[in-house]
């Protein structure tokens, strides 16, 4: 749908939902997603502003071959809310829910807050970790979410997606063989640990910061569609090995030994470590071959400011894998040997 079509579109959607006119539409940079999303004021609020999420035709090599597309925001938002998780509020859609008008949060994520005010980090952190318990918790309900899993195929696409993207060359034979079969160790790992709903993108850029909201209820989860089952470590790997906020090894230790027995499942303190090094070691290696991807394909350079806090997270989760485990040593030397980007 051309802008101006999908524009006149979300003109249409708010005069038939909440029965007011827009006064401007502005739309939000473009992330490394196809969806565009765009603020809109509107006349005789409140709200008044909200943002309208414009679904565009799915880019099928963002998940494996033969892999269902991701589901639609809702229901996973609204179970959420039910919950008493923080999401937006939900104002309506068009006819085909191709467009949603969702709760404008403002324009300030984790990612700026943290970054700008470095004493917050730790009671933003330390409820970001609470809100992934709580969302562990959530019973199972009849919604694609729960249908969702990651699983084999899910490490497989991964460890190609590395291999092609990844290495900032061609991959050979050999090396393709050592993702390969590194990745098929992480994955029986993941296979053996309960599985808990997820948000499978809980970075900092997807935790947007309430303006005057109170001490540990202040962040809002977006991009939920994603919402799939994995274990319990999963979206503290997210949160806490993010390619664009960094935090030190003091206060990463801090927030793994405050969350852990706080998990419904409450992991034993060795293998909850060693699966989170694992996990680093797949989401990070996704995230540097996206990033690498972007810049190559489609000529997005944005992105690769954040490739050096994404080998050194990687370099360590792969070191300390080797040192547990000899058979990721051939893994680790070929991450250490990736460059930076000059």
């Amino acid at each position: 749908m051309a802008e101006s079509d999908t524009e006149s579109t979300v003109r249409a959607t708010v005069k038939a939902t909440l029965d007011r006119r827009v006064r401007s539409m502005e739309w939000l940079p473009k992330q490394l997603g196809l969806r565009r999303f765009a603020r809109v004021l509107i006349e005789d609020g409140p709200p008044n502003s909200l943002i309208a999420r414009c679904e565009t035709e799915e880019d099928p090599a963002g998940r494996p071959a033969g892999a269902a597309a991701e589901p639609p925001l809702e229901p996973i938002r609204a179970l959420l809310e039910a919950a008493g998780l923080p999401v937006p509020t939900f104002y309506g859609a068009d006819a085909r829910g191709e467009i949603q008008l969702l709760e404008d949060l403002g324009d300030e994520s984790l990612r700026e807050r943290a970054t700008q005010h470095p004493d917050e980090t730790r009671p933003l952190y330390t409820e970001a970790c609470n809100w992934i318990a709580r969302l562990q918790a959530v019973e199972p309900a009849p919604i694609a979410a729960f249908d969702r899993r990651l699983d084999a195929e899910w490490f497989r696409y991964k460890a190609d997606l590395f291999a092609r993207h990844g290495l900032t060359r061609p991959c050979r034979p050999d090396e393709r063989a050592v993702i390969q079969t590194s990745f098929d160790r992480i994955a029986a790992v993941a296979a053996a640990a309960p599985l808990r709903l997820s948000h499978r993108d809980y970075q900092s850029a997807n935790l947007m910061v309430r303006s005057g909201a109170a001490p540990g209820k202040r962040l809002v989860m977006i991009d939920l569609q994603g919402a799939f089952l994995a274990p319990p470590e999963y979206d503290l790997v997210c949160l806490l090995r993010d390619s664009y906020v960094e935090l030190d090894e003091t206060e990463l230790t801090h927030q793994l030994a405050q969350i852990r027995p706080q998990l419904p499942d409450a992991p034993e303190e060795e293998i909850f470590q060693r699966r989170f090094d694992l996990l680093t070691l797949s989401r990070k290696c996704k995230d540097l071959a996206r990033f690498c991807y972007a810049a190559r394909e489609r000529g997005d350079t944005r992105y690769l400011e954040f490739v050096p806090t994404t080998l050194r997270a990687l370099r360590r989760a792969s070191r300390r894998a080797a040192d547990r485990e000899p058979a990721f040593e051939a893994f680790a030397d070929l991450i250490a040997g990736i460059p930076e980007p000059s």
